[in-house]
C-alpha cells in the first residue's frame, strides 16, 4: 500500500540528506533497514504512538540548531573509575577516550569493524531492532540502523572491574549524530554501561542488547545540559533464562526527548527493570514509550517512571506489558506518575496491559497531582523554607525510580545532580 503523500515527501526529503555505508558484513542489515523505512515512512502526528509528541524536529532534513551550554559543573559520573569512550558530535575522540582494553569485556568501534567480511556482531546488528518493529513500527530506529556509521560493539565475557562509560559531547550547534551500539552478554557474565552527555543538536541512538542465560547487564543513562537539543533513543533487549537487565534514565533539560525501549523476556525466570526520572521546566517535552513482552515462564518486569513538570513542561508515558499465552506466572508491574508544580504543565499517559495467560500478577498505576500541601506545611512548620521544602518533597517523589539503580554510589550521584538542578531552577 502506498504511503500517504505527506509521509512519502517527508521520508524522501530526509533520506536525500543521507548516504548508506557500503561494504562489509553490515551492508545487508543496513539495506534491509532502509527498506523498512521506505515501506512505513517516517512518523507524523497521525500515527497512534506519536499523537502525544510532534516528531517534526526528529524527521526534518536538517537538524534544528541547538546552543551549546557552557558550564563549570563537573559531568555526571566524573568521580567514578570507568572505561571512558568519548564521542564529540558523534565522532569518536581517541585523545579523550581511554584505551579500549578491559578484562572481562571486548570493546570495538562499529566504524572499525563494519567493513570486515565477518564479525560476531553480524548476528545482532539490526536483528533486535527488526524484531522490535512488530506490532508497532519504529522507523526512526530503522533509519539509525541503516545510516549510523559509528558506535561501540561490546562483548561481555566476564565481570569487568569498571563500568563502560559512553560520553557524548556537543560542540557544533548544527550537529546531527547517529550512533548504534551492539551489546552481547555471555552466560554468567555481568557488566555496567553508563551513558551521559547532550551528544548533539539532534541525536539518534540505538542500543541492541542480547543477554544470554544467567547474564546480567546494568544500564544507567543521564541526559541533560543543553536545553535546545532534541533526541530520540531506542533500546532493544532480548533476555535469556535467569538473566537480568536493568536500565535507568535521568533527564533534565532538552527541548524534545523521546526514549523508546522494547524488551523481550524469552527465557524462563528472566528479570527486566526499566525506570526513568525527569525534571522539566518551560518548553520541555519528554516522552517515554515502553513495550515489554513476556514470552517465558516465571519472569518479572518492572516499569517505574516519575516526571516533575512546571512552567508548561509536557511529560508523556506510553507503556505496555504483553503477556503471551505460555508466559504463565508472569509478574508485571508498571507505574507512571507526574508531579505538577503548576497548572500550566501536562502529563499525557497511555498505560496498557495485554494478557493472554491466566496465571499472572500484572498491575499498572498512573497518577498526576500537585505537591502534598500537608507535607509541605509540616516541613515549613519545622523551619524549612518553602523552596527547600518543595525540593525535598520533589526528591522524595522521584525516589522510587532512582531506587531501581542497584549501585548506591551511582544512585547518590544521580540524586545530587537532581538536587543541584532543582536549586538552580528555584
Amino acid at each position: 500500500m502506498a504511503l500517504p503523500e505527506i509521509k512519502q515527501t517527508a521520508t524522501e526529503a530526509r533520506l536525500a540528506t543521507l548516504s548508506l555505508p557500503e561494504g562489509g558484513w553490515s551492508e545487508p542489515a543496513r539495506r534491509a533497514a532502509l527498506a523498512r523505512v521506505q515501506r512505513v515512512g517516517l512518523p507524523d502526528r497521525r500515527d497512534e504512538y506519536w499523537k502525544f509528541t510532534r516528531p517534526d524536529a526528529l524527521v526534518q532534513p536538517v537538524a534544528p540548531q541547538a546552543a551549546v551550554l557552557k558550564s563549570d559543573e563537573s559531568m555526571v559520573f566524573d568521580s567514578f573509575e570507568r572505561l571512558k569512550i568519548v564521542f564529540v558530535d558523534g565522532v569518536f575522540d581517541p585523545q579523550a577516550s581511554d584505551d579500549l582494553s578491559l578484562e572481562g569485556v571486548s570493546v570495538e568501534r562499529l566504524a572499525k569493524i563494519a567493513e570486515q567480511d565477518i564479525h560476531w556482531a553480524r548476528d545482532l546488528y539490526g536483528t533486535l531492532e527488526e524484531r522490535g518493529q512488530e506490532p508497532v513500527a519504529r522507523p526512526l530506529a530503522a533509519l539509525n540502523t541503516a545510516f549510523a556509521r559509528d558506535g561501540v560493539v561490546i562483548h561481555v565475557t566476564g565481570k569487568p572491574s569498571r563500568p563502560i562509560s559512553l560520553i557524548y559531547r556537543h560542540e557544533a550547534e548544527d550537529s546531527d549524530p547517529m550512533l548504534h551500539h551492539v551489546v552481547r552478554v555471555d552466560p554468567g557474565a555481568e557488566a555496567t554501561i553508563l551513558e551521559n552527555g547532550p551528544a548533539g543538536a539532534r541525536f539518534s541512538a540505538v542500543m541492541e542488547i542480547d543477554v544470554a542465560d544467567t547474564g546480567t547487564l546494568h544500564h544507567i543513562r543521564a541526559q541533560g545540559r543543553d536545553h535546545e537539543r532534541s533526541a530520540v533513543t531506542h533500546i532493544f533487549a532480548r533476555l535469556g533464562a535467569e538473566s537480568t537487565f536493568k536500565s535507568f534514565t535521568v533527564t533534565v533539560n532538552g527541548h524534545l526527548t523521546r526514549n523508546e525501549a522494547v524488551i523481550e523476556l524469552t527465557g524462563d525466570d528472566a528479570v527486566a527493570h526499566i525506570a526513568g526520572a525527569c525534571v522539566g521546566d518551560g518548553d520541555f517535552h519528554h516522552d517515554d514509550t515502553i513495550f515489554v513482552t513476556h514470552d517465558a515462564l516465571n519472569c518479572e518486569s518492572r516499569q517505574v517512571f516519575k516526571k516533575v513538570l512546571r512552567n508548561g513542561a509536557v511529560g508523556v508515558f506510553q507503556g505496555k506489558i504483553l503477556v503471551k499465552p505460555d508466559a504463565q506466572k508472569t509478574d508485571g508491574y508498571q507505574i507512571s506518575q507526574a508531579l505538577m508544580l503548576d497548572d500550566d504543565s501536562q502529563f499525557l499517559a497511555k498505560p496498557e496491559l495485554e494478557i493472554h495467560a491466566d496465571d499472572v500478577a500484572c498491575s499498572h498505576g498512573c497518577t498526576s497531582g500537585a505537591i502534598d500541601e500537608r507535607a509541605l506545611y509540616y516541613l515549613r512548620s519545622r523551619g524549612i523554607p518553602k523552596a527547600r521544602a518543595t525540593d525535598l518533597l520533589t526528591l522524595a517523589f522521584l525516589a522510587e525510580a532512582v531506587e531501581e539503580i542497584e549501585d548506591p554510589a551511582l544512585a547518590d550521584d544521580i540524586v545530587a545532580r537532581l538536587e543541584s538542578w532543582l536549586i538552580r531552577r528555584r
